[in-house]
């Protein structure tokens, strides 16, 4: 329909028409009116300097939890649970299922070697392994030899083969992940299993669970009385190959991982991400994720919110899932690699047009919930677009053009003062992060000198330079093309863990 063609366009248009309007203002004025632009710049960083300090004491909180539950023996939690509307341990399957493209056997064999090492019976376990037909024989040949290694270790290991170019679906990986959760539908109906006992968890082909995972996660869903109307989501850290990657990759990583972990505190506006799980039958209900989104993770959890009429939440669990850092031998390589990863993670703004046409379709949802959530993604989406550009570039303009004048006015004098209060606190949090992030390292490798450590350290002096340089850059490039209706295909990031030591 043109009506919905319209909307749609609209809604693309907005996150990125704000973005550059504030950016392209605030430079302009700079030079014609920079008491203007101080104003703005030292409310800001009073605002960012509040907004680091709740989420540092939100990242602290999220940790201190995580280091409680680490420790909790899961599958004794649940045998302690008993039956649960029916539901016990005993009688809940996890299916795990993994799409992938072009990912070798080094991925592959320790992400489904994580899975025979979880604290949870093996023969309630099913593995789903989706290939991608185009990414050619080898890759079904990798897929049928994982099926030969692993056979008669988990309930059932399915392999299935994703074909290309079916009508309606782009190349995404929720096409692949949907197809793969149909293949196991036929298995289930085969076994005559409920589909309310089986709790499906969908992982980025490198992701290894640690071995609480799943103990945790039939916990949560045994003992959720809304488990229907709940995905549940672990805490994504990047130690397979951290201690082999590049420092200027480590640190976006971990960021993201510590992002996460402030999420969790925050669930109002939480959202899946990445690896996640939730029952399979309200993921058969929904009809399956998007197959035409490239931010499927955080898509199918907006496809259930508006399913459910708003009544949709995200479980936090406090256990985490190791994925890949995405580096490269090379230091060029590597930013490129990560200005990728992070513009396709910045893509999931195409969320704000899919969600506001939901809300207009829609008339169950509470206006006040739908606006209320419509801000968080708007806001969110923005401020990560905007904030490095003003506090690196923006803030310095006042005082560069504003001439003898103006830096002899109060606003003039203050501004620094702001500043530099700001530098204090943005200090402060990256020593919390350099601490957290030395405990979340998993031991060293033998091969791995033990200077690095030193470097893991040392790195997060380089965090403000990273930020300036990858901080807002991603979220405007994927802005702009949603802007201006030039619509990114999928990236899937290359991975190997064939690196050699980086410093």
């Amino acid at each position: 329909m043109k009506r919905d063609r319209f909307y749609r366009r609209l809604f693309e248009i907005i996150p990125g028409f704000l973005t550059w309007t504030t950016l392209i203002s605030l430079f302009i004025l700079a030079f014609i009116k920079p008491l203007w632009v101080a104003i703005f710049v030292i409310t800001f960083d009073l605002y960012w300097v509040i907004r680091i300090c709740y989420l540092t004491l939100l990242l602290v909180f999220a940790y201190r939890r995580l280091g409680i539950e680490k420790k909790t023996d899961y599958l004794k939690e649940c045998q302690a649970a008993g039956s649960v509307d029916g539901l016990e341990y005993k009688n809940i399957y996890h299916a795990i299922l993994f799409p992938s493209y072009k990912e070798g056997l080094d991925i592959l064999v320790p992400s489904i070697e994580a899975l025979e090492k979880a604290n949870y019976p093996k023969n309630k376990m099913i593995v789903v392994l989706s290939v991608e037909e185009r990414a050619g024989p080898e890759a079904w040949d990798n897929a049928l030899s994982l099926k030969e290694k692993f056979k008669g270790r988990f309930f059932h290991f399915i392999v299935t083969r994703h074909p290309d170019n079916i009508p309606g679906e782009i190349k995404v990986k929720g096409a692949n992940a949907s197809w793969g959760a149909k293949a196991l539908k036929e298995f289930i109906d085969l076994k005559g299993i409920d589909y309310e006992h089986i709790i499906i968890s969908c992982f980025d082909a490198d992701t290894c669970a640690e071995k609480e995972y799943f103990g945790c996660l039939a916990y949560h869903y045994i003992t959720n009385p809304r488990r229907m109307h709940s995905s549940y989501q672990p805490i994504p850290v990047y130690n397979n190959n951290i201690w082999y990657a590049r420092s200027i990759a480590r640190i976006l990583e971990l960021g993201s991982s510590f992002m996460q972990m402030i999420e969790t505190m925050r669930l109002e506006k939480f959202v899946t991400f990445s690896s996640h799980s939730m029952s399979f039958k309200t993921l058969v209900n929904v009809g399956y994720w998007p197959v035409d989104m490239i931010s499927d993770d955080s898509a199918i959890y907006w496809k259930c919110f508006l399913y459910f009429d708003g009544d949709y939440s995200v479980i936090p669990m406090y256990v985490t899932v190791s994925m890949d850092v995405a580096t490269e031998k090379g230091i060029i390589p590597t930013i490129i690699k990560q200005y990728k990863q992070k513009r396709r993670w910045a893509w999931g703004v195409e969320n704000f047009p899919y969600v506001m046409l939901g809300f207009m379709e829609n008339n169950r949802i509470p206006l006040f919930k739908k606006a209320r959530r419509a801000f968080h993604i708007l806001e969110s989406h923005y401020t990560w677009a905007v904030w490095a550009i003003i506090i690196t570039f923006i803030a310095p303009l006042p005082l560069i053009f504003g001439g003898g004048l103006f830096r002899q006015t109060a606003i003039g004098y203050n501004l620094p003062s702001v500043a530099a209060s700001l530098f204090r606190v943005s200090l402060f949090t990256i020593f919390v992060c350099m601490f957290i992030s030395i405990k979340l390292l998993p031991p060293r490798p033998k091969d791995v000198k033990p200077q690095k450590r030193i470097i893991m350290f040392v790195q997060w002096l380089f965090s403000p330079v990273v930020c300036a340089l990858l901080g807002s850059t991603p979220a405007i490039d994927a802005q702009t093309r949603l802007m201006l209706g030039k619509y990114m295909h999928f990236y899937v990031t290359p991975k190997s863990r064939k690196q050699t030591e980086k410093k």
